[in-house]
């Protein structure tokens, strides 16, 4: 009781600020460290060191009229050791004190009354650090006449053996549980209650869920969350492998696509001046960094790495780098630098497939290179086409791009492909028609990758993204995010069956999630025939059949058939695809939150669905938009996230790690355990190209 008073007496004489905007992520008080306070390593995972001391100029937590206290501590030690100075524990002569300042809102009343906070910062940042020995470290940080931030370290236990020899990651973006669900629905076919065929995600033998929040808020985005499950570290929204944890009053400089802005300079509003996510030391690439997996087994065992995706390749997920700075993660998969700094000789990706041409092309960021000569100076296959990808040598290292911007989804690709009329190809023509699907250039990469190991005696990791999921959900185009679902659980059933043709199926570990999720659910079906003849928005909503009036799914018969006739029929695009895309009754979904949007519940089969459109006080209504659907007001734009947990699947060698309910992080250090990652000294093998 003395003790919850005395807490409650201290909290309410603690300064009062708001939760929108933060100073600095992961920093409570003035003195910042990061890797912060909880962090897991993976035994021998380089990471860097930042340390920060701040003194806001004005607002409620004010200090010392701005002057940074300068002369700073650090001292490590294992828990219940000594501490001692942290340049002497790892062996680093002390780095340059930095001086910086940035200036933030403290919350939307200041915002609103255009009144910034200055800050003033001294910092260092300690490169190249390895933790060797599990166990518990802390961190103690002295500043400002005796004030104290602490962090506790953990890392993590060594592997008692060897599992998997080879790992294949799939992430479908913004793929939530509840789209397996309807995906089901729509690819297979119930007979009084029993599904006749399921998913091949069904089958995992290793089944779990995993928690997608971010370092300091609970909802992510694919860049930190693709952080958490590459790296093992929660990161802050538009962080990738790098602590970006800075809220900052910044101009707009450039403007990019939805979901996809900027962790440094980008505007996240369109107002000027902007409030961005702004580095953590006011430089592009000075963040502090933390090596992700991949990198990992590259460094250690010198094994081949591949990325594929149906994004633009310097998207958030397939990077896992600095999120927009697009040149940039094209010069790291080829030389692993960004900004002058590396870890080790990185040597290229063996294999880069997916679209995104334009940041390939000669520019100001690349110095007027063209980047597709360059890799192919470098060694590389290059090509632009399905056919050029089949006809590649699986023992030569590949780079294939195949549109400018984002491949197209497998529903314009199998079903409508006059809208492939309207892809552009790398070159910069319509009609990029000759476009790989996900299995496709999934199972091209496991042949070059497996063949390229093979030689140097070597296993392989490979991560590949169906990227699309989140991007169609973002713009509620439902039939195209279902088919891209649909799509990832027919290249995990192509690549199982691969694997197991080419002798890695023992040897290699499918790890299947999303990097998070969407409020997506389905709650009944919609007669589209009934809705489109109605007049009013209330009688539209007549359409819908909940609970019983929901019936079977029309998606597993013919236009014209009964949903409850017995009769199995195949798709004309296979095993676990619907039989008809466009049936009179659809399903009938919805989101926990939504950009304003009218719904008719049918598939748009003339383009990719844009449901609202933005003008200068927010997103509303689309006029072109389903006019003869029903009008649903929102309460997001076509680029905000949700937060839900996603679902983990896994097969192979190590698959019972994935079981139960897990953080992000987790899958990182299940991925190293199952590979052996962890490691009691520095590991460094020769990679060949």
């Amino acid at each position: 009781m003395v003790y919850s008073a005395l807490l409650l007496g201290a909290l309410a004489a603690a300064p009062a600020f708001g939760q929108t905007f933060r100073r600095t992520a992961a920093c409570p008080k003035l003195g910042c460290v990061f890797p912060p306070d909880q962090t897991d390593f993976i035994a021998g995972q380089t990471f860097d060191l930042r340390i920060e001391v701040q003194a806001p100029v004005n607002g409620s937590e004010a200090y010392n009229n701005g002057q940074v206290d300068e002369n700073f501590s650090v001292k490590i030690g294992g828990e219940g050791g000594e501490l001692v100075d942290i340049a002497q524990f790892f062996g680093l002569s002390d780095p340059k004190l930095e001086k910086y300042n940035f200036t933030y809102y403290e919350d939307l009343f200041a915002e609103d009354a255009h009144a910034p906070t200055p800050v003033n910062v001294a910092a260092k940042s300690y490169r190249n650090l390895q933790l060797h020995t599990p166990g518990t470290y802390e961190l103690v940080l002295t500043y400002n006449n005796g004030d104290t931030t602490k962090a506790t370290w953990t890392v993590a236990d060594l592997a008692e053996q060897k599992k998997a020899k080879n790992v294949i990651f799939f992430v479908g973006d913004g793929m939530a549980g509840s789209m397996l669900s309807a995906a089901r629905l729509l690819g297979h076919k119930t007979i009084n209650g029993k599904y006749q065929s399921k998913l091949k995600l069904d089958e995992a033998p290793g089944y779990g869920s995993q928690m997608t929040h971010s370092l300091d808020s609970f909802i992510t985005d694919s860049a930190n969350s693709a952080s958490a499950l590459f790296s093992g570290k929660k990161m802050t929204v538009n962080g990738l492998n790098a602590y970006t944890v800075r809220f900052a009053i910044r101009f707009k400089i450039s403007k990019q696509p939805a979901d996809d802005r900027a962790s440094t300079g980008v505007s996240l509003v369109d107002s000027q001046p902007s409030l961005t996510l702004s580095s953590s030391t006011g430089k592009a690439f000075g963040d502090p960094k933390v090596e992700t997996i991949f990198e990992m087994f590259r460094r250690i065992e010198g094994g081949q790495v591949g990325i594929v995706s149906k994004a633009y390749i310097a998207d958030a997920t397939p990077a896992a780098s600095q999120r927009s700075q697009y040149t940039a993660v094209i010069e790291q998969y080829l030389t692993g630098v960004a900004g002058n700094y590396s870890w080790f000789p990185w040597e290229g990706v063996d294999l880069l497939f997916g679209g995104g041409a334009e940041n390939f092309l000669p520019g100001p960021g690349n110095n007027n290179v063209s980047q597709f000569d360059r890799w192919a100076s470098e060694g590389y296959q290059v090509g632009y086409t399905k056919t050029e990808l089949e006809a590649f040598d699986n023992a030569q290292r590949a780079l294939a791009i195949f549109t400018r911007g984002n491949i197209s989804t497998w529903l314009d690709q199998n079903i409508y492909t006059d809208l492939l009329d309207l892809a552009i190809t790398p070159q910069g023509e319509r009609g990029a028609r000759d476009q790989p699907g996900l299995k496709d250039m999934t199972l091209k990469a496991i042949d070059i990758l497996h063949t390229r190991a093979k030689e140097r005696n070597t296993g392989f990791m490979l991560m590949s993204e169906a990227a699309l999921i989140d991007k169609e959900m973002h713009v509620l185009d439902i039939d195209r995010a279902l088919g891209e679902v649909l799509e990832l659980d027919d290249t995990v059933r192509a690549t199982l069956k691969h694997l197991e043709e080419i002798g890695e199926l023992e040897d290699t570990l499918i790890v299947v999630t999303a990097d998070h999720g969407h409020g997506f659910d389905v709650f009944g079906s919609a007669d589209t025939k009934y809705l489109q003849q109605q007049e009013s928005d209330r009688a539209k909503r007549n359409a819908i059949g909940t609970y019983q009036n929901s019936g079977l799914s029309a998606y597993q018969v013919p236009q014209d058939v009964l949903a409850t006739n017995h009769t199995i029929f195949d798709s004309p695009q296979g095993e676990g695809f619907p039989v008809t895309w466009d049936p009179r009754y659809t399903i009938a979904h919805g989101w926990a939150a939504f950009p304003d949007h009218r719904e008719d519940f049918e598939v748009n089969t003339d383009h990719e669905r844009l449901p609202a459109v933005k003008n200068t006080t927010g997103y509303f209504f689309n006029p072109e938009d389903n006019q003869r659907g029903f009008a649903m007001t929102g309460n997001l734009g076509t680029g905000e996230g949700q937060g839900v947990d996603v679902p983990v699947y896994a097969f192979g060698p190590g698959h019972e790690y994935f079981r139960g309910v897990m953080n992000s992080p987790d899958l990182a250090f299940k991925v190293a355990l199952a590979l052996d990652l962890g490691k009691s000294s520095n590991v460094t093998a020769s990679y060949k190209k």
